[in-house]
């Protein structure tokens, strides 16, 4: 029991002995021994409503650009012997075939195919295929198609 008693004073004894020389380091380094104040994150909204408003008025910019659009029946080639001699009626023979699907080419590249169709005696083109904008993409770099 004597043991007992001596070991609490021990004990006693050292833990006063911490406190005596927290007290005497600076206030500073008490503070870096203490746990950081935790606070939540705030983030900003990603989609506010000006975000949205300017994202429309790029569009509406775009929206005014005028692209060439053609349709192709069809190619060949000629030489200008020929062509001078090519007169009213004359015919022009294409790579094509009759029924086979025109293309539809904005800003000289390819970008549908499609079937002639007449409306109020004018010709117009009913889409038939899109070209997968992967393919489109890919075309972009080479010159003539």
């Amino acid at each position: 029991m004597a043991e007992d008693v001596q070991e609490l004073q021990t004990e006693q004894a050292q833990a006063e002995a911490t406190n005596e020389a927290s007290e005497t380091q600076p206030q500073a380094e008490t503070d870096a021994a203490a746990e950081p104040e935790v606070q939540k994150a705030e983030f900003e909204n990603l989609e506010t409503p000006e975000k949205k408003v300017d994202t429309n008025r790029k569009l509406e910019m775009l929206l005014d650009i005028v692209l060439p659009v053609s349709i192709e029946l069809g190619r060949t080639r000629m030489y200008i012997k020929d062509i001078l001699e090519l007169e009213r009626g004359s015919i022009i023979e294409l790579d094509k075939m009759a029924g086979e699907p025109v293309d539809l080419y904005v800003n000289n590249k390819k970008m549908a195919e499609g079937e002639v169709v007449v409306v109020d005696k004018h010709f117009g083109i009913r889409i038939t295929n899109l070209i997968d904008p992967a393919d489109r993409i890919k075309k972009l770099g080479t010159p003539g198609e």
